[in-house]
């Protein structure tokens, strides 16, 4: 995917300023956000700044689990996560070194460490997507717990429980509600019989082509079929104060052993910068965490999702998460 032609001077300009720049330089990355979705911006960081990435792109959780096990003798320099759980992990292992205040205060309060670990590049919401042919918006649930209703029974529900973003998201329900509610949510979606796919993509494919009536899913999805086909018959439901509507980031860390911090902090002012933020906003729909830039396509904002009392740290709960999934049969 080609997300931009061309880069604004200034944009140029702030990474040729000062004598840190050099040519010969390279950050090791690791990347839990596919290529399809970063490749091209990071790549044109190459281009501007000169300093060579290599990337190993894979699952956000197998990579944190790689650096947990590699620990200081890690190449890495940088993780790019899909989501706050594993950067909460690597906080815990004691594993990311602080970021520069001046590049925390860029991003809107919540989406950053309180620890100053890890920083949010672009935001996601949680969504109930449905099919508009199939259901009417006055049957769907209020919160997630309708969803255990034996009206979505038989195969209508649509989930991706290997996905990172909904380990995060049963994460965010362990935090908020418990484990005894957790393991009773995932126990009645299962006795409905769910459908499983691999990933958030397949799921909206599926609500398309009428396979399933709803599915849990992240906000963003469903805007590149959208792109493509704006009378796509899927449309977005957000639940009421719990984690079906629940907001999360993916953002980076820098590891605490790497020698190349200067570097890796200049890789996040590049993707704090105005004109990256509205490249993703264009290009993939996320929300921009910068203040002045406006998430695109009919989605809610930032500011009108429902209030839930949900730290992002504290998705650091998700290897729990996993344990309970596996538990529970889902995984």
């Amino acid at each position: 995917m080609k997300l931009f032609k061309k880069i604004s001077l200034p944009l140029l300009a702030f990474l040729f300023l000062g004598q840190a720049f050099a040519f010969a330089e390279e950050l090791t990355i690791y990347s839990g956000r596919s290529e399809k979705l970063v490749g091209s911006v990071l790549k044109r960081f190459e281009e501007v700044s000169g300093i060579k990435l290599n990337v190993r792109y894979g699952k956000t959780p197998e990579l944190a689990a790689t650096l947990i096990e590699e620990g200081r003798r890690t190449p890495a320099d940088i993780f790019y996560s899909q989501d706050a759980g594993a950067l909460g992990a690597l906080t815990e292992e004691g594993l990311l070194a602080s970021i520069d205040e001046s590049l925390l205060s860029k991003v809107k309060r919540g989406f950053v460490s309180s620890k100053k670990k890890w920083i949010g590049i672009t935001g996601r919401g949680r969504t109930i997507d449905y099919n508009t042919d199939l259901v009417n918006p006055k049957d769907l649930p209020k919160t997630i717990w309708g969803l255990l209703d034996q009206k979505w029974s038989g195969g209508r529900i649509g989930w991706a429980p290997l996905n990172s973003s909904f380990q995060s998201f049963v994460a965010g329900l362990l935090v908020t509600q418990g484990e005894k509610r957790t393991r009773l949510w995932l126990q009645g979606i299962k006795a409905n019989e769910p459908q499983v796919y691999p990933k958030n993509t397949a799921i909206v494919a599926a609500l398309g082509r009428k396979e399933i009536s709803v599915g849990l899913v992240n906000n963003y999805y469903l805007h590149r079929f959208l792109s493509k086909d704006p009378s796509y018959p899927v449309a977005h439901h957000y639940t009421q104060g719990d984690v079906g509507s629940m907001l999360n980031v993916a953002g980076i860390g820098i590891l605490k052993n790497s020698s190349k911090k200067e570097l890796a902090e200049k890789l996040i002012k590049f993707l704090l910068s105005e004109e990256i933020q509205k490249t993703f906003a264009k290009t993939t729909f996320e929300y921009p965490l910068i203040k002045g830039i406006e998430v695109q396509g009919p989605q809610k904002s930032l500011s009108t999702f429902s209030t839930l009392d949900l730290d992002l740290n504290e998705l650091k709960e998700i290897r729990k998460a996993v344990t309970i999934l596996k538990e529970e049969g889902v995984l």
